[in-house]
């Protein structure tokens, strides 16, 4: 089995004070210090977030930010970016981010699995089923779906499958 990815990318959710902005090269705006209850974080912002950004944003300011998290395990980093800035209320300081990841509602996932008939061939059938069988013992028949795609361009290390976390897959065996 080969991995070829080595990144995981969650959602979530901040509040905190305002410390200061990032500034590159004395004029470009690329994130913000936020003081949170888990200590002092950098947060990139998206690039639709830079140019719209109120530099006279005052410091201390109680904001709460939600985006994405992306952890790469090859250089043992998180980078969080900022998808969507809001001000908030100095009483809601106390919620720590953990309590509101869990209070959101999870999306679908989707495992990709190559359908085409040299990866069948390969086991694509019983490892199908045998997805299918884990995902209802576990109950989560209803958080995650299997999909079968067209041909994914590795066939002959067939069958090949792709994770929610976009993880690429090949050589699976089904047990």
């Amino acid at each position: 089995m080969s991995i070829y990815t080595n990144s995981q990318v969650t959602e979530f959710c901040f509040e905190g004070r305002f410390l200061d902005f990032v500034i590159k090269d004395g004029y470009k705006l690329k994130g913000l210090l936020l003081s949170t209850s888990e200590g002092e974080c950098y947060i990139k912002l998206a690039k639709h977030l830079r140019s719209a950004f109120d530099l006279r944003l005052p410091k201390g300011t109680w904001l709460q930010v939600v985006g994405t998290k992306q952890y790469n395990a090859k250089k043992d980093q998180v980078t969080l970016v900022a998808e969507r800035v809001m001000a908030a209320s100095a009483d809601m300081g106390t919620v720590t981010a953990q309590s509101l990841a869990k209070t959101k509602p999870a999306k679908t996932q989707t495992i990709l699995v190559c359908q085409k008939s040299d990866c069948m061939k390969r086991g694509g059938k019983a490892l199908c089923q045998a997805l299918e069988s884990e995902l209802i013992n576990h109950g989560l028949e209803n958080s995650v779906a299997i999909k079968g795609t067209g041909c994914m361009k590795n066939c002959k290390a067939g069958p090949n499958l792709v994770m929610p976390d976009k993880t690429r897959y090949s050589k699976v065996k089904a047990e």
